[in-house]
């Protein structure tokens, strides 16, 4: 039980330390090849990683792999790619019109969507939850805003790319329980992958191997670490755990960009920075907080 509890905490919280310090890369990769071509050979080399990973687990170590339906692992797979898929090209297309910073911002928003989405699904968050939620997209705004928040075209790109995510959590949370966590990511990438070059060879010209030379280790950060590693580490801290509360724990991707900015690339942080990364902390905090009317029902309940 208690090493559930560290697990459902502390790998989200590493996935978003490893996407937050991946801007970095994924800013190089964008100066030589285009968005659908980029998430097409990330996702690719994601693949590979945890293809290796898979097959090493089921040679030397059988019994850490859950047993499944190959159909029901093929069809989780391919959901959670095809959401993930559609979220990155709906971000990709907004950032041609939108600033970074409204982008993280909006982006960040399914921190509201998942809640608002479980209720509908019923699974209800505790009530504290929502404090939480409240506080960190009010840490949000202080990290990620420097204009006003005017409503543009590429901004309603980039919130239904927040609504794509928050889909790719919730179908993540439904089948996490069913089916292997890395052989389900691994399945995902191919997904993702092959949609990816699909809308690559639909919507962008073919890229030079020159061009693929030149970014060749941002792919290979951001396809093994980014997305091999990242998304592998929050399809298993979702397993049994409240979909809102790992959302949460994610949402600190904007944290870690912010303070890797500042230590890497010497940005200067504001006063308005520090204090949304506070706001951010704070919410993390109370998300952790024991539900203590959940827990004395449930006592109560094995008590009969």
């Amino acid at each position: 039980m208690k090493f559930d509890r560290v697990r459902q905490n502390v790998l989200p919280v590493l996935a978003a330390l490893i996407w937050g310090t991946a801007f970095v890369a994924q800013s190089v990769g964008a100066d030589y090849v285009k968005p659908f071509t980029f998430n097409a050979a990330r996702s690719a080399v994601a693949f590979l990683f945890l293809l290796g990973m898979s097959l090493v687990r089921r040679r030397w170590l059988p019994g850490s792999v859950m047993r499944s339906s190959r159909r029901e692992l093929a069809v989780a797979g391919i959901c959670c790619g095809a959401a993930l898929a559609v979220a990155s090209f709906f971000q990709q297309k907004g950032l041609e019109t939108t600033t970074s910073g409204k982008a993280g911002f909006i982006t960040a928003l399914y921190i509201v969507i998942v809640p608002i989405l479980s209720i509908f699904l019923r699974k209800r968050p505790p009530r504290t939850i929502w404090i939480s939620v409240a506080l960190a997209v009010a840490g949000l705004y202080c990290l990620c805003m420097t204009e006003d928040l005017r409503i543009t075209g590429g901004d309603f790109y980039i919130l239904l790319c927040s609504l794509c995510f928050s889909i790719h959590i919730l179908v993540i949370d439904h089948f996490t329980a069913r089916v292997d966590g890395v052989e389900m990511s691994c399945i995902q990438f191919l997904a993702a992958a092959v949609l990816s070059l699909l809308g690559a060879l639909w919507a962008e010209e073919s890229t030079t191997p020159e061009a693929l030379r030149l970014c060749l280790w941002p792919i290979l950060y951001v396809g093994v670490f980014s997305s091999g590693v990242g998304y592998t580490l929050q399809i298993l801290a979702q397993k049994g755990s409240n979909p809102t509360v790992v959302s949460l724990l994610l949402s600190l991707e904007s944290v870690f960009a912010t303070v890797s900015g500042a230590l890497l690339l010497h940005d200067r942080m504001s006063g308005r920075e520090y204090f949304g990364c506070v706001l951010m902390l704070l919410a993390v905090v109370l998300a952790q907080l024991p539900d203590r009317r959940r827990e004395a029902a449930e006592g109560k309940a094995a008590a009969e």
